[in-house]
C-alpha cells in the first residue's frame, strides 16, 4: 500500500466485524442440513411483503425505515432440504448444540469471556434476506483479544447467529431469494477500534481467519466468510463498510474510505467559505423538457415528471471526486436510488445525455441558480422522483456538516457506495420462541481448544520433513483433512511422502483445473485409491496426474481400472533392464565419453517409455548400474 496518508495524524480508528459460517451438520434453529443447493433443484416457492416493526421500547430502527421505502415483493425458493422454520411457518427449535460448541471453541481461541446464559434476540431486517423480517442472533462472549505484530487488538463481541437467504436475482420491483442458506450458523466477531493502518487491518483479518480455520469446523469457499470494516478519522464519522469478500482488498478499502472522509471534510470547509446552502424547495420543471431529445428524460415523461433542487454555492463540487472514479454527485445519486430511481442529473455534468445547453439555461433560470450554484434533477414517476429529491436535499445538507454516519457497500475496486443509515438499538428485541441456554463453568471447560494452523504447519515440517512453504500451503488448504487421512493410512510407506501428497493436492489439482479438468468430481476415496496403487508399487508417482484426469472424466472408474485403461500397470524389472541395455547399445560412444554423466541425458528416452509405469528413482538406479557396468567392462 502507498504511504498516502499519515493515519496516526488523521486519528484513524478502525475495527473489523468478521462473519464466518460454521460447518455444522444442522442449521442453527432447525434440523435441516447446511447444504447449498442449485436453484434449479427448488421444489416450491412463495412470496412475502415485509415492513419494519417497532422495538420493545416502541421505536422503529432508522435503517429498517429506509429499507422499507421501496415496496418490493420477495420471492423465496424452497427445497426438499428446507422446512417450515425457514418459511417462518413454524417456531424455531432449540439452539443447535454442535454450533454452540464450535462457537465456544472460537471464544477460547480469542481469549474471550462467555456469558452465563445465552439469550437469543431478533434483529430487524426488512431487505427480504429473511422470511420473518428479522435475523436471530445471540450474544455469546466479550472482552477478548488477539495478538498482532503491532500489539494486541481487543475483541469486544462474539455473537452466534443465523445466516441470511442467498439473493438469486434482483428484478427491480421484486427480488428472488434462496432458502438453502437461511439458518446456516455463523459467528460474528467484532474487534475494538484498535487497528491503526490499512496494513494492520489486513494482518488482523488474516489472524482471525487463521484462528477460525484452526477449528476445522468452518465452511470454506466464496461467500462463507465476510469482513465488514468500521472506519473513522478525527472530525469525520464512523462508517461501516459491508461485504468485503477478499482479504487482499481490506487495505485498499481502508485507504479509500480515509481518502473519502478527508475529501468530504475539505469540501465542507470550502463550501462553508462560499456560504453554500441547500434550498429545501423541490421544483417541478417538467414543462422545460416537453420537447427534449434526451432518451432518458423522454422515457420518464411518459408517466412521470422532472423535478429539481437548488444547491447554492455547490457549483464545481458536485462533479468533484471523493474517491477515484466517484464524485460527490455519485453520493447524491446513491441516496436518490433508495427511492427507486435509476439516477440523477446535475449541472456540473450538463449539457450531456441528450440534454442541451438551452435546456440547462432554462433549468437554471427557473430555479434561480447563480454562477456558483448547482442544480440537481431527476426524471421518474412523481412519487419516486420526489423521494429522490428529498434524499438529495438531505445528503447535500450533510455535505455542509462533513462526513455522515452511514453503512456503505464495499465495491470490488476498493471504493464504496451508500447502503443505508447506521442501525441503532431499536433494531433489536427479544426472541421469545427460543429458550435460553446455560453455559456452566464445567461446560465451557470441556470445550477443546484446537491446534492452531501455524503450530500444525511447524509440526508437519518436523514430523514429515516437509518444506516450510509446502507445510503452510497444506494447512491453509481445503484438502488438509484429506492430507492427514492419507498420511495416517500410509504411515511408514516409503513410496508415499508428505511432499508427494501435498504437491498432488495443492499443485497437480490446480494445474488440472487450469487445463479444464473437472476436479470437483474427484472424491476423497479416489485420491486414497490412487495413493494405494503408488504405495503398493503398482504405478509410479508420475502416473498420478494421468489417472486423476481419467477418473475426473469418468468418476465411476476405480484407480486400478483407470491405470489399466491407460496402460499404466506395473512393469517387470527384466523389461526395464532390456530397454536400458538397448538404449546404451545405441549410444555407446556417448556413454564412453560421458561415463556416469550420461545418466541425465539418457533418463529422457527411458522415462518416455516407462512414464507412469515405473518410478523415476527406480529407472535412475537401474540406469546408473547399467552404465557403471558398461564403462567398467
Amino acid at each position: 500500500m502507498s504511504d498516502k496518508f499519515d493515519y496516526a495524524g488523521l486519528g484513524l480508528k478502525c475495527g473489523l466485524e468478521i462473519h464466518q459460517q460454521l460447518n455444522s451438520k444442522q442449521k442453527l434453529f432447525c434440523r435441516c442440513p447446511t447444504q447449498i443447493r442449485e436453484t434449479g433443484e427448488s421444489t416450491y416457492e412463495f412470496f412475502r411483503y415485509l415492513r419494519p416493526t417497532a422495538s420493545e421500547m416502541g421505536e422503529t430502527d432508522r435503517a429498517a425505515l429506509e429499507q422499507s421505502k421501496l415496496k418490493r415483493k420477495y420471492v423465496y425458493k424452497g427445497y426438499d432440504s428446507t422446512c417450515l422454520v425457514e418459511n417462518d411457518d413454524e417456531p424455531p427449535k432449540k439452539l443447535d448444540r454442535e454450533s454452540l460448541d464450535i462457537a465456544l471453541s472460537i471464544t477460547k481461541l480469542l481469549n474471550m469471556k462467555p456469558v452465563d446464559q445465552v439469550h437469543v434476540m431478533r434483529k430487524i431486517v426488512v431487505d427480504g434476506s429473511n422470511t420473518s423480517g428479522f435475523q436471530r442472533t445471540a450474544f455469546l462472549a466479550k472482552d477478548g483479544y488477539l495478538d498482532t505484530s503491532i500489539g494486541p487488538v481487543g475483541v469486544g463481541v462474539l455473537c452466534l447467529e443465523e445466516e441470511a437467504c442467498q439473493k438469486i436475482e434482483d428484478q427491480g420491483d421484486s427480488i428472488i431469494y434462496s432458502l438453502d442458506r437461511l439458518g446456516i450458523p455463523l459467528v460474528e466477531i467484532g474487534t475494538d477500534p484498535d487497528i491503526i493502518s490499512p496494513e494492520h487491518a489486513k494482518e488482523t483479518a488474516r489472524q482471525i481467519g487463521m484462528l477460525l480455520r484452526s477449528t476445522g469446523k468452518v465452511k470454506r469457499g466464496l461467500g462463507t466468510i465476510r469482513q465488514d470494516v468500521n472506519i473513522s478519522i478525527a472530525k469525520g464519522a464512523r462508517v461501516e463498510l459491508k461485504g468485503v469478500q477478499a482479504l487482499d482488498m481490506i487495505e485498499t478499502i481502508v485507504e479509500r474510505e480515509v481518502e473519502r472522509q478527508v475529501n468530504l471534510l475539505a469540501f465542507r470547509d470550502e463550501l462553508l467559505k462560499r456560504d453554500a446552502s441547500v434550498c429545501d424547495t423541490i421544483f417541478d420543471v417538467t414543462d422545460l423538457f416537453k420537447d427534449t431529445k434526451s432518451k432518458v428524460v423522454k422515457k420518464a415523461l411518459k408517466k412521470g415528471k422532472v423535478l429539481a433542487v437548488l444547491l447554492s454555492g455547490f457549483s464545481g463540487f458536485v462533479g468533484r471526486e471523493v474517491q477515484p472514479g466517484r464524485r460527490l454527485g455519485t453520493e447524491f445519486s446513491d441516496r436518490a436510488k433508495t427511492s427507486g430511481v435509476g439516477g440523477i442529473f446535475h449541472t456540473d455534468e450538463l449539457p450531456n445525455y441528450g440534454i442541451t445547453d438551452d435546456e440547462v439555461r432554462a433549468l437554471r433560470e427557473t430555479v434561480g441558480a447563480g454562477e456558483n450554484d448547482a442544480v440537481v434533477m431527476v426524471a421518474d414517476l412523481e412519487k419516486r422522483a420526489r423521494g429522490a429529491m428529498e434524499s438529495v436535499i438531505a445528503r447535500a445538507g450533510e455535505a455542509l456538516e462533513g462526513v455522515p454516519e452511514e453503512t456503505r457497500r464495499a465495491l470490488p475496486d476498493g471504493n464504496s457506495s451508500y447502503l443505508r443509515p447506521l442501525p441503532g438499538a431499536a433494531r433489536m428485541y427479544p426472541e421469545t420462541d427460543v429458550p435460553q441456554t446455560e453455559i456452566s463453568a464445567d461446560y465451557f471447560e470441556s470445550v477443546k481448544i484446537p491446534e492452531l494452523l501455524t503450530e500444525r504447519a511447524k509440526r508437519f515440517e518436523s514430523e514429515y520433513n516437509l518444506h516450510k512453504e509446502l507445510s503452510e500451503k497444506i494447512v491453509y488448504s481445503t484438502y488438509l483433512p484429506l492430507f492427514e487421512e492419507i498420511m495416517q493410512l500410509f504411515n511408514g510407506n516409503p513410496n508415499i511422502t508428505a511432499t508427494l501428497v501435498v504437491r498432488t493436492l495443492t499443485g497437480t489439482l490446480p494445474e488440472l483445473k487450469r487445463d479444464g479438468v473437472e476436479v470437483d468430481r474427484l472424491e476423497d476415496s479416489h485420491f486414497i485409491d490412487v495413493f494405494s496403487l503408488v504405495a503398493d508399487g503398482d504405478i509410479s508417482k508420475e502416473a498420478i496426474d494421468q489417472i486423476l484426469r481419467a477418473i475426473a472424466n469418468k468418476p465411476v472408474l476405480s484407480a486400478r481400472d483407470a491405470a489399466e485403461e491407460l496402460g499404466l500397470g506395473g512393469t517387470d524389472t527384466e523389461s526395464i533392464e532390456a530397454f536400458i541395455d538397448s538404449v546404451i547399445d545405441e549410444r555407446q560412444d556417448f556413454v564412453r565419453e560421458k561415463g556416469l554423466g550420461a545418466v541425465g541425458p539418457l533418463m529422457g528416452p527411458v522415462m518416455a517409455e516407462f512414464r507412469g509405469k515405473v518410478d523415476g528413482k527406480v529407472i535412475s538406479d537401474v540406469l546408473k548400474q547399467k552404465i557403471n557396468k558398461y564403462i567398467n567392462s
